[in-house]
């Protein structure tokens, strides 16, 4: 089960618990946040759900949460719910959560974490002739599209360097109406063309808008300083660890758990990393969340492939596809900022 699976297994417990009367007065929600529990939690996921739905029933958050737990007993995927602090419903899933979650990845390739919790909306932006402007309203549209989202972009004025970075608007020139912007970002101090076109935009996506765009020095360095080397070589080594277990005959395949709790942490949490960046207008989520995907993943290659003497195994086939399956994430997060994954680097 993976997040997204299981915020709609919660939002169906909702659902009935509301035609059943048990809520009375409660409207369904059209989406139900499950994360990771905070400090005081257990389990693997949880859900302020019956917090938020506690006003409109008028009863105790607690005895809300009881009612939805109820109605989760037993759900496929689910092995405990537990009610913790005033009210939040905590969830520990069934073993081979990790195969459903690699599968779906593998299925879903550079599109998971995609949805539709923006869908129906049709958004327009406009920006400034800026270039940070223009890179980060183009991610934020490209954001909230792959949440179903119908988005339109704008601008005074293209500047045609902006082309060398991958820029492009659907519309220049002064609005009639006044519209909105995405984001208004600090604007860059110097200019990022020299970069070339994945280093500028890491450079103006990675910083939050209210923050300072960083100076040039160390973008283009090939070390583990650099966030975006580390992120690029991240995925470039599942491309090898894949081409050099198809020297030895090993093809992947998610048979066996994995002991590799970070990285499958991280994998797990990319569909609401993506949801969380769309609804917030902010590229900068996914940038820290790919920089803390591959840290995981660097830390668990080692034990992909066999040592020595040692004979390749269903160990060995499922943690490639675990590695498999991080590579995918990694490369779908930089195509959504834009920036190139290379096989080989």
């Amino acid at each position: 089960m993976t997040p997204a699976d299981l915020s709609l297994t919660v939002l169906h417990a909702v659902r009935r618990a509301v035609g059943e009367g048990a809520l009375p007065g409660v409207g369904v929600p059209e989406r139900v946040k499950v994360e990771r529990p905070r400090a005081g939690g257990r389990g693997d996921y949880a859900t302020n759900a019956a917090l938020q739905l506690a006003g409109p029933a008028a009863l105790p958050a607690r005895r809300v949460a009881e009612i939805l737990r109820d109605r989760l007993a037993g759900a496929p995927g689910i092995a405990d719910v537990e009610i913790t602090g005033p009210g939040f419903l905590n969830f520990t899933l069934r073993a081979g959560t990790s195969r459903a979650l690699v599968a779906a990845i593998l299925a879903q390739g550079r599109r998971y974490g995609h949805g539709d919790a923006l869908a129906g909306q049709v958004l327009q932006y406009h920006h400034r002739r800026e270039v940070r402007a223009a890179v980060v309203t183009q991610v934020v549209a490209r954001l909230q599209t792959a949440q179903g989202a119908r988005v339109r972009v704008s601008c005074d004025a293209v500047d045609p360097a902006w082309a060398a970075l991958g820029v492009r608007v659907d519309a220049e020139g002064t609005p009639p109406v006044p519209l909105r912007e995405a984001v208004r970002p600090v604007p860059v101090t110097y200019d990022v063309h020299p970069l070339g076109r994945d280093a500028a935009r890491w450079a103006l996506l990675r910083p939050a808008a209210h923050d300072r765009v960083a100076g040039p020095g160390g973008l283009l360095v090939q070390s583990e300083a650099n966030p975006l080397f580390t992120v690029r070589y991240a995925h470039a080594r599942t491309r090898a660890l894949l081409r050099n277990a198809a020297q030895l005959g090993i093809t992947p395949a998610y048979d066996d758990d994995v002991d590799a709790g970070p990285l499958l942490t991280a994998l797990g949490d990319h569909p609401a990393v993506l949801e969380a960046a769309a609804r917030h207008r902010a590229p900068d989520r996914v940038a820290r969340h790919l920089e803390a995907t591959a840290d995981a993943f660097l830390g668990f290659q080692h034990t992909v492939l066999p040592l020595g003497d040692e004979k390749p195994s269903a160990a060995h086939r499922s943690r490639l596809a675990l590695a498999e399956a991080a590579g995918t994430v990694l490369a779908g997060g930089l195509d959504l900022l834009g920036i190139s994954a290379p096989d080989y680097l």
